[in-house]
C-alpha cells in the first residue's frame, strides 16, 4: 500500500515543480548599431595562409632543418631548432625553387636540396 502512496507524492510533486515554470520574457532587440555602416563598407577578410605540410630535414653534414610548407607559394625555414629564427623563402610562380633572405631550398617531397645540401626527411 506504501508504494501506491510514495508514486502518488512523487508524482504531485513533480507536477507541482513544472507548473511553476513560465514563459521566458520576450527579448527586445535594440536595432541600433553604431559600427553598421562601418562594416558593411568595410573590405574581405583575407585569412592567413595554411600550412600545407610540415617537415623535418637531416642534411648530409648532420645539420637539421625545419620546413613549414604554406598555401600561398611560400616555405618557413627554421635551422637546428623549432624556435630557431624563421626565414621566409618564396617560390616564383608557385613552383620551386623557394628563395629568400638567408636561404634557399629545392623541392618539397622527402628529399630537397637546402643552401646547396642534400637533405631528407
Amino acid at each position: 500500500m506504501s508504494k501506491p502512496l510514495l508514486l502518488a507524492a512523487a508524482a504531485s510533486a513533480a507536477l507541482f515543480a513544472l507548473s511553476a515554470c513560465q514563459q521566458p520574457a520576450a527579448v527586445t532587440v535594440n536595432e541600433y548599431d553604431p559600427q553598421r555602416e562601418a562594416l558593411q563598407n568595410a573590405a574581405p577578410v583575407q585569412l592567413p595562409p595554411a600550412v600545407t605540410a610540415s617537415k623535418t630535414y637531416r642534411c648530409a653534414d648532420n645539420s637539421l632543418f625545419y620546413v613549414d610548407f604554406y598555401n600561398n607559394n611560400t616555405a618557413v625555414l627554421r635551422r637546428g631548432t623549432r624556435d630557431a629564427a624563421p626565414t621566409t623563402l618564396t617560390a616564383e610562380g608557385g613552383n620551386p625553387p623557394f628563395t629568400g633572405d638567408g636561404g634557399t631550398l629545392s623541392g618539397t617531397g622527402d628529399q630537397v636540396t637546402i643552401n646547396g645540401k642534400t637533405c631528407h626527411t
